[in-house]
């Protein structure tokens, strides 16, 4: 990692002249599927280091979905994001000289796949797909790659059917995002739902981190009333993104500062990617090719 940052650094210095214009503010977008209050407090301070380094206003932008980040990535109102490997296939697909992949998170295993995870109340007695059969299973968003993409692919597999509502499942409904799912299935608006996890640590603490995770931590969950019912393949951890046209010291300055935040300010590196993580390491567009061909099949 200090070799990843010195050289970050170095590179900054042989950018800084060669710049062709200067920017005004910078924007990080923040996806949904968590209450805007709670992601807005978890970026602040990663805002006012991102402020203090580059010298110009910086501003948290928490629209209601995935969509809002990715329009704002394409339109050119946001400069930077955090996107699942989903939302980061439909920005390239949209436009493939929009963003750019510099970094992804690392978990405290040294890989960067996370997974789909499927889940039920415990005391519904619910304790697998099958015995989901005509009930009502919630989703997230449709450009979520763990709460949407990617269980529409592979529980068709398992079950033979669609997920069309009546299909298998009485119903299927989107829930919003990540923690309106968890909420939804706690209450027991649904039967049942997917939500994503990096699948290390232990099922009482929601995992090492993941929207699981989160809401444990936000106090809206207790997992031992939870219970998981389904597992993904494991998925690549989405990219943190820039704007391709960003000017270079921008962009090299900003990735220096995520790359060292771990280590830094550990505090603030945990409320930014959602729990317990070794850190990030560099990332490119190839690494996505597999979820941009699926999401290019669903398209279809």
């Amino acid at each position: 990692m200090k070799k990843l940052i010195a050289a970050l650094v170095a590179t900054t210095a042989l950018a800084a002249p060669a710049m062709a214009e200067e920017i005004k503010e910078f924007r990080i977008g923040l996806l949904g599927g968590e209450n805007a209050q709670d992601r807005l407090n978890n970026n602040e301070c990663l805002r006012a280091k991102t402020e203090e380094l580059l010298g110009v206003p910086t501003k948290l932008f928490a629209p209601a979905d995935y969509n809002g980040v990715i329009q704002g990535l394409l339109g050119g109102t946001i400069d930077m994001a955090w996107l699942g490997a989903s939302g980061y296939a439909k920005t390239y697909l949209s436009d493939p000289e929009a963003v750019e992949p510099i970094l992804v998170k690392v978990n405290n295993d040294g890989g960067y796949g996370y997974y789909s995870i499927g889940f039920a109340r415990k005391d519904s007695g619910i304790t697998s797909l099958a015995e989901m059969k005509d009930k009502t299973f919630g989703f997230g968003d449709p450009n979520s790659t763990s709460g949407f993409l990617i269980p529409s692919i592979e529980i068709p597999e398992e079950t033979g059917a669609t997920m069309t509502s009546g299909d298998y499942f009485g119903e299927v409904k989107f829930t919003g995002g990540h923690e309106q799912t968890i909420v939804a299935v706690n209450n027991g608006d649904v039967d049942g739902g997917v939500t994503w996890a990096d699948g290390l640590g232990e099922w009482e603490d929601g995992y090492n981190s993941g929207a699981l995770r989160r809401a444990v931590d936000a106090g809206l969950v207790d997992m031992n009333d939870l219970v998981k019912i389904w597992q993904s393949k494991p998925i690549p951890e989405g990219p943190i993104v820039l704007r391709k046209a960003l000017p270079e010291d921008v962009k090299v300055k900003f990735t220096a500062l995520m790359a060292s935040l771990p280590s830094m300010d550990p505090d603030c590196a945990y409320g930014v990617l959602s729990g317990e993580a070794k850190g990030v390491q560099p990332i490119g567009h190839d690494a996505y090719e597999v979820i941009i061909e699926a999401r290019k099949l669903k398209s279809n």
